[in-house]
């Protein structure tokens, strides 16, 4: 007879605040893998730093055709997760991405404990995640930010990584 199955659940209440992220980049084009095997040194890098208010970061591999991988993470709080978005390296990342996508799509998708979810899919060119269910809307405007998306009032303390004026450019 199998042993009984191991359930176990976990106590958040030490966590309200809590944000999951699930972020991925997808190959749109073969020079994309250049871009996306780049990328991974430099993600490692950066959460070896242990940015504050991430509580876990875990890699994870969607689809090997077209390739599409990305990672979870998991956040004390929103502004924890805003305050690192908005500096270096991420800033800078997010910058050089927006200029030259290098052959790739890129999403993220937010979960908030306290309620309420919020995603950007940039160059998704197979509808994913929220895309397949919900209509689609132009990231514009009151919807370019992810603060505003999430529905969060106030302002940052940092200024954002990119500006909807920067994309006109």
């Amino acid at each position: 007879m199998p042993p009984p199955v191991l359930r176990k659940t976990v106590d958040l209440s030490g966590f309200p605040d809590l944000v999951v992220i699930y972020l991925g980049m997808r190959v749109n084009r073969w020079t994309g893998l250049k871009t996306v095997f780049g990328f991974g040194p430099t993600i490692a890098q950066s959460v070896e730093a242990r940015p504050d208010g991430l509580l876990l970061h875990e890699p994870l591999l969607w689809s090997m055709l077209p390739p599409h991988v990305g990672m979870r993470q998991y956040w004390r709080d929103f502004d924890a997760l805003e305050r690192w978005a908005r500096s270096d390296p991420h800033r800078q990342w997010w910058q050089q991405f927006l200029r030259d996508t290098g052959g790739t799509g890129f999403w993220h998708e937010a979960y908030f404990m306290r309620g309420g979810m919020e995603a950007v899919y940039n160059d998704i060119l197979m509808e994913i995640g929220f895309l397949r269910f919900a209509p689609a809307q132009s990231a514009k405007g009151p919807l370019f930010s992810a603060r505003s998306r999430a529905g969060r009032t106030g302002e940052s303390a940092l200024p954002p990584a990119v500006t909807e004026e920067d994309l006109d450019r």
